[in-house]
């Protein structure tokens, strides 16, 4: 399970609003539970570095990544997920999100984005133990 607050909630979908008709891109960071649920305390915007096709793809840079990485756990914070839109696609994981997809044990949150306004909001877990096996799998969102 993954629990945000609804503001950080509102803000990831704001940020594929505001990037539409390209993908936005973020993490989420906080701290997970013994239960497994990640509980997020704080989002932080990416940058799409992708400049081939930003309309359906996304990359965060490495040193960006490290930065925000450092910076959250400096706070007590450490990196629970991910986020990204879909312009006028459905909001559910594709064959490169899930090739794309690394941090096991992470959500992947993706958000639709219909004709410049956010939509449908779900979430996936990443699980398996290596890329062999690996599976996005529904993860259910708790909004606090």
């Amino acid at each position: 399970m993954l629990k945000l607050t609804r503001k950080d909630y509102d803000a990831l979908r704001q940020h594929g609003e505001e990037t539409y008709p390209n993908e936005c891109c973020g993490i989420l960071l906080g701290s997970i539970e013994d239960d497994g649920t990640r509980v997020v305390t704080s989002t932080a915007r990416c940058g799409n570095t992708r400049t081939d096709s930003a309309h359906n793809r996304y990359n965060i840079d490495p040193k960006e990544l490290v930065r925000i990485q450092r910076e959250g756990r400096q706070r007590g914070e450490d990196i629970v997920g991910f986020y990204h839109s879909h312009p006028d696609h459905p909001a559910h994981w594709s064959k490169t999100d899930l090739a794309e997809a690394h941090w096991f044990g992470c959500s992947y949150v993706i958000t639709s984005v219909e004709k410049g306004k956010a939509a449908l909001t779900n979430a996936f877990e990443l699980t398996g133990s290596d890329e062999v096996d690996k599976r996005l799998v529904d993860d259910p969102i708790e909004i606090a």
